[in-house]
């Protein structure tokens, strides 16, 4: 049996979210972001690229690649999972795919406009390696804390997730910045190429701690003997026969999938909205992304808190209310005021529709089970899914009417779907008597 509760292992599984979170800060919101549209935008051909022979809006160009990325992750993950249950794997893929995401950040570092096809499939490469470590990572939670300790042992991890990602993010924001400091002249694109490369070291090398100290996991009984695809299939089958019978998760995660919608994409593209819309400097926008990583650290800690008073679905409809409100706003903001203001209430209400969101579902899978991946798998299916129909509208809309804010008040009427389904979801905690 592996201990739970136990401080240095909790203390290591947070540390792959402070050795992850800087590929999330400095490639899908600041640095990255930022560069793109800067070496994608000329005089000949305004925002428009080419791409393996076909044109695109820059933007609308690296929405689609990250959506395709995920997309990609949505079917491999289910299985790959399952196999991992069956045979024991989760720390393998966990190590897999860090290796990945990392070299692949690494490979950002040669990325040019001359170079757009490889600077667009390292980009892609790079967000599955994520995505995948994110969710065997998850896949721990269930393990390593008991029920009661969910909450507070999620939002350690985001927190020292925000935190690695900062201070990494203040060192590449040095070289940016203050170029003159390392004799890099001023337009260079080297400081944000060697920020790149910095983030895929950071990330490999900080991953090296919970793969030291987080337990390997036992094949699941029965599996030995059985190749990939029979005991993939057969794990499959068997967790989504008991998610079919459990109706707070099914429940759940058709409102966590509605609300990731909204969450996900806005978190993605708000770094381009302020290049492109508001026409914001790239300093601007990454002390502004640098407040909301430090402001989510207290809004994971309050949600944690908060859930203990009043239940953390009811926290979840409130945090969604807020974020319906946002998108509202957003809508009609015109300076940069505005905006670093509702960043700071994103911020807030970031860390804990995050945290919260990882926390309620794992205290709601089976205890003692070895199947944790699986059950993750569709969680993170689920909010992978939603990232891809989420930024897959978000470019649709901004194609069509070449403006980004309909592409941000639309994404309201996700949130207002994830809230309905979290009030159904309430009245089915109160006839099954869950107390979360």
């Amino acid at each position: 049996m592996i201990e739970k509760d136990n401080k240095k292992t909790i203390r290591s599984w947070a540390f792959f979210d402070w050795a992850n979170s800087a590929y999330n800060l400095v490639i899908t919101s600041t640095i990255f972001p930022v560069y793109y549209v800067a070496i994608t935008t000329t005089k000949e051909h305004g925002d428009e690229v080419t791409f393996f022979g076909k044109t695109f809006i820059n933007t609308v160009l690296s929405n689609y690649a990250l959506a395709l990325a995920y997309l990609v992750m949505v079917v491999l993950l289910p299985l790959l999972s399952s196999y991992a249950d069956a045979k024991g794997k989760k720390k393998f893929f966990m190590q897999l795919f860090t290796y990945v995401g990392s070299i692949a950040c690494m490979g950002l570092f040669f990325f040019d406009l001359a170079h757009l096809e490889l600077g667009i499939i390292c980009f892609v490469l790079a967000a599955m390696g994520y995505v995948g470590g994110v969710m065997f990572n998850n896949s721990y939670l269930p393990i390593i804390a008991s029920v009661d300790k969910q909450d507070k042992v999620s939002a350690q991890g985001f927190g020292y997730g925000y935190i690695g990602s900062v201070i990494l993010q203040l060192v590449c924001f040095v070289f940016v910045l203050k170029p003159g400091l390392f004799g890099i002249a001023e337009k260079s694109a080297l400081p944000a190429q060697i920020s790149f490369l910095l983030v895929g070291i950071w990330w490999l090398a900080f991953a090296q701690i919970p793969f030291k100290v987080l337990p390997r996991d036992k094949p699941s009984a029965g599996s030995s003997g059985k190749g990939i695809i029979k005991s993939s299939f057969g794990e499959f089958v068997k967790v989504w026969n008991q998610l079919k019978l459990m109706k707070f998760l099914k429940t759940y995660l058709i409102a966590f999938f509605a609300y990731s919608m909204g969450v996900q994409t806005i978190m993605l593209a708000a770094a381009g909205f302020g290049a492109k819309v508001l026409k914001l400097e790239s300093g601007s926008l990454i002390a502004v992304i640098l407040i909301i990583q430090l402001v989510a650290i207290l809004g994971a800690w309050l949600m944690s808190l908060l859930a203990k008073k009043v239940g953390n679905i009811n926290v979840l409809s409130g945090v969604v209310v807020v974020w319906i409100t946002c998108c509202v706003l957003a809508y009609f903001i015109t300076n940069s005021t505005q905006f670093y203001a509702l960043a700071a209430v994103v911020g807030l209400i970031m860390g804990g529709i995050q945290s919260l969101s990882r926390s309620t579902y794992s205290k709601h899978i089976p205890e003692n089970t070895t199947d944790t991946a699986s059950f993750f798998s569709f969680y993170d299916a689920t909010e992978k899914l939603a990232i891809v129909l989420g930024l897959f509208s978000f470019a649709l809309i901004e194609g069509i009417t070449h403006d980004m804010r309909k592409s941000i008040i639309a994404l309201a009427s996700f949130f207002v779907i994830g809230l309905v389904f979290l009030l159904i979801l309430k009245k089915i905690e109160s006839k099954e008597a869950v107390k979360l």
